[in-house]
């Protein structure tokens, strides 16, 4: 036997084991690709065999037999699936390679499989539908965990006969796999295309750091000159900039066309028969679409509530979003001349002229006042202030790639509060985009210890150069707080279940601690904290903070019907009550119509790409985060009216809100830290919006 193969034989896969490392964290740096498979294999024979426990015990169903040993049951018998899957799926879309690809399309259709053998389970069903009828008296938050388990079966198909039961196993397993290609085929086309450019004038408009940055993009692919590519850092500059109106056009034209090429990355196909594949599922359950299907469970509750929330958005900001359009092409006109026709690819180049001439700001000159380090600093600084806790790196915590920083978070009295993942920037196996994600959920095991959460951010921030640090734009500062929010939502988690904890709430409100951190972003008091010159060390003058105050409105209605015109294509896919056969290019244009100030081309397309409503769990939700901008005003005005540094309203909004996880309906929280309910009247005040007399 050669040393490999005893080295095979004797290697304990990680995830069997604890990991030994500190508080307990994902041991990165000693996962190999031939664990994962293998701990999902024995994951799902242990979930197997932990239900086949659980229905054939004798004893009366109880919650205590039935319900809790399945949530949060770890000792001794810790969740393998769980882990295993956490690691792997997170690190799908941060850190993913041809390897790992494979692997997902592979054990996909088992995953779903088992997770329908679960759900379908009669004899499972039974025992939780008799403790559903007959419990103890519960508490509040055990009487929540019951009812969402009992609902989760019923709403995946426990209530149907043994041929609906067939149909729902066909149906979520093809979607499950057409979701995971879906988000392949946009990773791989997004990467795909480079602007290469070798002529130096072709950079003409563009600000260093830009160039800096693409010099090396094309050193990191051994070409000469520079590279631009679809990442956000490098994308919005080269827009916003570039005076070069083909090249402008190229990369437009790269970025809403993915996914639309006749190649094996083609989404068109796999959106339609999404779309179908999710009517037919809540049609199953029998709901009329799958919009009803699924904001049952939002705090919207149904369909005519969020056409009235987005007809609203669009009566009061559409007037506005018309007069920004036409200043912008009022301006392109005057600097081209009066037959200039405005294209899409114009409209970031002269948007930013614009807003250089009302208020003489502009990102870049902003970026050496945001280095990332300080950036850090300001950020946690910021949650410092409010609510006590403090952030301290620890080099002894694994990670996942050299770019990952690991911190360990205190609370106000020292006591050890969660794990903080910070990944900031853009790379090859990188989806991209920004996200919050969790390793580990918090919870009270059965011994009372109270298991803290391990939380991610995961960005496509500029790059620090090989002359520069990371210098960030302020739209980049306000991504880090959005995600930041969801991260403080998940450290701040204290309820007794997993399932309840955290982020996992309704979707219409776990926006709301991310967005509510936005509005910091613009505030002086804020701002001085951090905002130093990298090289020289001055503060971020206040009369540039005064117009970044004052320019904060710029193309506030325009930003704002683009949100609504996204969630009026979410709507109409979701709200399909017939099969979908439309020609999906053609339906997305009518789709969004009435939220649209700029003319449509054909030939360019947002769904074939539009991840939150086809595999980001956002489908018949992407209203959401508009739902949510309403409460994060409302939420904010008490700040302002009490002090935005108040730590007597930020614990009231941590007790009441961050900590609470699902334990209670998402409006009782909200209503307990506001005191009444939410109105869309700070929301128009913060936008510059004159609120109209008929809109209550």
């Amino acid at each position: 036997m050669d040393e490999k193969e005893t080295e095979r034989i004797e290697r304990i896969n990680p995830f069997f084991v604890d990991y030994g490392t500190p508080h307990d964290t994902a041991p990165f740096d000693r996962i190999r690709m031939e664990d994962y498979e293998e701990a999902f294999m024995e994951g799902i024979r242990r979930d197997n065999e932990q239900i086949e426990k659980t229905i054939n015990n004798p004893e009366k169903p109880t919650f205590d037999n039935t319900i809790i040993n399945k949530d949060d049951d770890r000792e001794g018998y810790y969740d393998l699936l769980d882990r295993v899957s956490t690691v792997f799926f997170n690190l799908l879309s941060a850190e993913t390679n041809d390897e790992m690809d494979a692997l997902a399309q592979r054990m996909q259709p088992l995953l779903t499989q088992h997770a329908n053998d679960v759900r379908l389970n009669k004899r499972l069903f039974e025992r939780v539908k008799a403790v559903h009828r007959h419990h103890r008296r519960l508490t509040p938050e055990e009487k929540m965990l019951l009812d969402n388990c009992y609902d989760g079966f019923v709403r995946s198909g426990a209530l149907l006969d043994e041929a609906g039961k067939e149909r729902l196993r066909q149906l979520t397993e093809e979607a499950s796999m057409l979701s995971l290609q879906f988000s392949q085929n946009l990773l791989k086309e997004n990467k795909a295309f480079t602007l290469h450019i070798t002529d130096q004038a072709q950079l003409e408009g563009l600000p260093q750091t830009a160039i800096d940055a693409a010099a090396q993009n094309a050193k990191e692919r051994e070409l000469e000159g520079w590279v631009f590519t679809l990442d956000m850092p490098s994308y919005s500059p080269f827009m916003t900039y570039s005076t070069q109106r083909e090249l402008r056009r190229q990369m437009y034209m790269a970025r809403n066309t993915v996914c639309t090429h006749d190649n094996s990355e083609n989404n068109l196909k796999i959106c339609q028969r999404l779309v179908n594949l999710r009517r037919e599922v809540a049609q199953l359950l029998g709901f009329k679409s799958y919009a009803d299907y699924v904001l049952k469970h939002r705090m919207a509750s149904n369909v005519r509530n969020v056409y009235h929330l987005l007809d609203q958005l669009i009566e009061a900001y559409k007037p506005t979003a018309e007069k920004e359009m036409a200043e912008i092409e009022k301006m392109a006109r005057r600097m081209e001349g009066k037959d200039f026709k405005m294209e899409p690819w114009d409209q970031s180049f002269y948007s930013h002229k614009l807003q250089l001439k009302k208020f003489n700001i502009d990102s870049e000159m902003l970026r050496p006042y945001f280095e990332l380090s300080r950036v850090i600093d300001g950020v946690f600084g910021l949650a410092n202030r409010l609510y006590g806790i403090t952030f301290k790196p620890n080099a002894d915590i694994p990670v996942y790639h050299p770019d990952v920083k690991a911190y360990e978070v205190f609370d106000r009295d020292g006591s050890f509060l969660a794990v903080f993942y910070a990944d900031f920037h853009p790379r090859k196996g990188k989806q991209g985009g920004a996200w919050m994600t969790e390793y580990q959920g918090q919870y009270i095991d059965r011994k009372g210890r109270n298991i803290r959460p391990h939380v991610s951010v995961v960005m496509n921030l500029t790059k620090p150069t090989a002359d520069k640090p990371a210098l960030l734009t302020l739209g980049e500062v306000e991504t880090f707080l959005h995600e930041f929010g969801h991260s403080l939502h998940g450290m701040f988690a204290n309820t007794r279940f997993e399932s309840l904890s955290g982020t996992n709430v309704w979707w219409d409100f776990v926006e709301l601690p991310s967005q509510f951190m936005e509005n910091f972003a613009v505030e002086k008091e804020f701002l001085r904290t951090f905002a130093f010159h990298y090289e020289t060390g001055e503060p971020l003058p206040d009369e540039l903070i005064d117009r970044i105050v004052k320019s904060r409105n710029f193309m506030a209605a325009y930003a704002c019907l683009r949100q609504v015109s996204f969630g009026l294509l979410d709507m109409a896919y979701y709200t399909q009550k017939k099969p979908f056969e439309a020609d999906i290019m053609t339906f997305e244009k009518k789709a969004w119509k009435k939220a649209m100030v700029t003319p449509q081309r054909s030939d360019t397309c947002m769904t074939v790409q539009f991840s939150h409503i086809m595999e980001g769990g956002y489908a018949a939700g992407y209203y959401s985060y508009k739902w949510a901008e309403v409460l994060d005003a409302d939420a904010f005005s008490v700040f302002k009216k009490e002090g935005i540094f108040n730590q007597h309203t930020a614990q009231r909004f941590r007790d009441c809100i961050l900590s609470k996880g699902g334990t209670e309906h998402p409006m009782t929280l909200y209503k307990n830290f506001r005191g009444g309910e939410p109105t869309i009247d700070a929301l128009l005040k913060r936008n510059g919006i004159k609120k109209r007399k008929n809109n209550k």
